[in-house]
């Protein structure tokens, strides 16, 4: 009784530290590259990376508190203040739908249909992103690089519409690929990603209309949000593949 007490503490321990950990990664990764929207007096980052890997590794619960808050803390230490509540329930409602969909999505048997699947998902996340990318972020943008404390450099960037084209065929291949390891599940987690931007997308375009009042201004946000989600995408899959070869997953 006593051996079952006390590895049920150091689980708990081990949990809460992870989710210390991770929402604190979220809010790094939320601040440390933004790019001002004025339409919507908000801004495009890169947070959800960190968002997406942290729900892949460890589920619902941690991915939504870590998240949620995370972003949170993101927001109101760059001065977004009025974005702050609806970016608490909407990055954790993401964080806990990718990591809910993550697990059962990885407890699927690889097969045939399964790597059918896996060619159709890098097929839509390439579209996706190589078309989002070229229409909205190719052309000039200034970007801020750094945290507030420490002083943030604001640069003037140039994008060409060949990077987004070039992007979207590495993102198929990396998806593809994935599909036709040993762990096919890996790039079916691409559903899960885009289940849980799709959430995101929404969530900040119903906040920005019913509570900011921005009416159809709020659709200039748009394009941005769909853009954070996809580098989510890019990003956290190779690197949830890699992590999980080498660690447990300790809370799913």
């Amino acid at each position: 009784m006593l051996s079952v007490t006390s590895n049920a503490s150091l689980r708990s321990a081990v949990g809460v530290s992870i989710t210390a950990v991770f929402t604190a990664l979220v809010a790094a990764a939320t601040m440390v590259f933004s790019i001002y929207i004025p339409a919507t007096r908000g801004y495009f980052n890169i947070g959800e990376t960190m968002v997406y890997t942290t729900a892949l590794l460890f589920g619902p619960s941690v991915g939504a508190i870590a998240g949620g808050v995370g972003s949170m803390i993101a927001d109101l230490l760059l001065g977004f203040p009025h974005y702050a509540p609806g970016t608490l329930i909407i990055k954790a409602g993401e964080g806990a739908i990718v990591g809910y969909l993550g697990n059962r999505i990885y407890r699927l048997k690889a097969g045939a249909n399964l790597k059918l699947s896996s060619t159709l998902m890098a097929t839509a996340a390439a579209v996706l992103v190589g078309s989002i990318g070229a229409t909205y972020y190719a052309g000039p943008a200034e970007a801020s690089i750094g945290f507030p404390s420490a002083g943030q450099t604001i640069i003037s960037i140039e994008v060409p519409v060949v990077f987004w084209l070039l992007l979207a065929i590495l993102i198929f291949i990396v998806v593809a690929s994935l599909g036709f390891s040993s762990q096919p599940q890996f790039s079916l987690l691409t559903l899960a990603v885009l289940c849980g931007g799709a959430e995101m997308v929404l969530g900040y375009f119903l906040y920005q209309v019913g509570v900011l009042g921005f009416g159809w201004a709020a659709l200039a946000e748009v394009p941005f949000n769909v853009g954070q989600a996809s580098v989510g995408l890019i990003a956290s899959l190779p690197l949830v593949r890699a992590v999980w070869k080498r660690m447990p997953r300790f809370l799913t």
